[in-house]
């Protein structure tokens, strides 16, 4: 006997929990069902709490998979078969172990869907919600194949996003050590030169700031970097808790030129999420939810939230859309047109395909901008460097000239 963790529903509705002793997930159904419930999900104990400590596991990996089954299943291989050989050539521990699990769970009766909601950490909403139409529609092969696609693209967005940024970072990184290190090993070898201009109220001003900015780093290194690391970790901890994190999403948004391409990547997402959820049969206000989380924005999340509630009442999703202030009347104006057409499913994927073309543009551009600008900008403070250690060496040249 094993005990299986379930959530099921009443005859009016309600939503019920708890656990039951069963030999088998089929018993365990059983049961539920003789204590007049309808089961919603069943999964053992002890595999939820293997499935919660899964690692994540790459997007790539996760294409790939999707992709495959598709292939399998659209060519006549049966479900249990497919997942049995994709598990035997998988090269991917994590993945193979997975893959057992939903074989084993779809061989005693879960359907796809259920199989992979146990690992929430590896299997999206998105992925797990998509392939429950498709099952529940007849379409699963499409549904995965769509999924695959969604993955690859996502991830490869991501990538973008990551490279491009990243040679800016090593920029800020390498000119701040460059700097530190001038502060603390070089300007001091100075101080005692220019001390007679010091005793005499000669030291221009801008060396005597530099000598002293070098004197405190010199001295107060230990504190300085004790004080960055409490900074960090207090606000790393801060930003964990929910309030940190609505606080960080809108400041994202609000940054001068930063905030815009976050405003696009977010809704892009947004409206590639609802688009392929509402194509492959979720409803609507199932798919507002899911897509809704997948901004990755609280705020705007709130907003398409509150939306999906108007609109289950009855109203357009365009106009709660454009009321929220964070859509551009663009968008806007394509959703309203596209409901109006009943094409909002097509219309939604090419609005994510134009947002992300021109963000990219953007951050592109972005990022060319930013490399000269930071390389300015580390130029400037050794000029301004040089130029302080150099002021008090031509005032002691010309007196000694006279």
């Amino acid at each position: 006997m094993a005990d299986f963790q379930y959530i099921a529903r009443d005859n009016s509705g309600q939503r019920v929990t708890g656990s039951i002793a069963a030999g088998t997930r089929r018993e365990a159904l059983a049961a539920i069902a003789g204590q007049a419930l309808f089961p919603v999900e069943v999964r053992g104990a002890a595999a939820t709490t293997a499935a919660n400590r899964t690692r994540r596991i790459r997007a790539q990996v996760l294409a790939v998979m999707y992709g495959q089954l598709a292939d399998l299943l659209r060519s006549g291989v049966p479900l249990l078969r497919s997942l049995d050989v994709l598990r035997r050539q998988t090269t991917h521990a994590g993945m193979a172990q997975v893959l057992e699990d939903v074989h084993h769970h779809v061989e005693e009766g879960a359907s796809l869907a259920e199989a992979m909601r146990r690992f929430p950490r590896v299997f999206g909403e998105m992925a797990t919600s998509m392939v429950h139409a498709g099952g529940e529609g007849g379409f699963l092969e499409e549904a995965l194949s769509r999924v695959a696609e969604f993955t690859e693209a996502q991830d490869d967005l991501k990538k973008r996003v990551l490279g491009a940024m990243a040679y800016p970072a090593f920029l800020a990184v390498a000119g701040t050590v460059i700097v530190v290190v001038l502060l603390v090993f070089f300007v001091p070898k100075f101080d005692p030169l220019f001390e007679g201009l010091r005793k005499k109220n000669e030291l221009p001003a801008m060396t005597d700031v530099v000598l002293g900015t070098s004197r405190f780093v010199q001295g107060s290194w230990f504190w300085v970097v004790g004080l960055l690391v409490v900074g960090f970790v207090a606000l790393s901890r801060w930003v964990r808790t929910e309030a940190g994190r609505v606080w960080r999403d809108r400041m994202k948004l609000r940054l001068p030129v930063a905030g815009g391409i976050f405003l696009n990547l977010a809704i892009a997402r947004f409206c590639r999420v609802l688009g392929t959820l509402l194509h492959n049969g979720v409803p609507i206000l199932r798919s507002l939810e899911i897509s809704s989380d997948a901004t990755g924005n609280r705020i705007l999340a709130k907003a398409i939230r509150e939306a999906g509630e108007h609109v289950s009442a009855g109203q357009r999703l365009a106009g709660r859309l454009g009321e929220c202030g964070h859509f551009p009347p663009a968008v806007v104006e394509m959703i309203a047109v596209a409901e109006e057409s009943n094409t909002l499913e097509s219309v939604l994927l090419t609005v994510a395909d134009s947002l992300e073309r021109r963000t990219w543009r953007r951050l592109d551009l972005l990022v060319r901008l930013l490399e000269p600008l930071m390389l300015l900008i580390l130029a400037g403070i050794v000029l301004v460097l040089v130029i302080a250690l150099l002021l008090p060496v031509l005032k002691m040249s010309k007196t000694l000239s006279k």
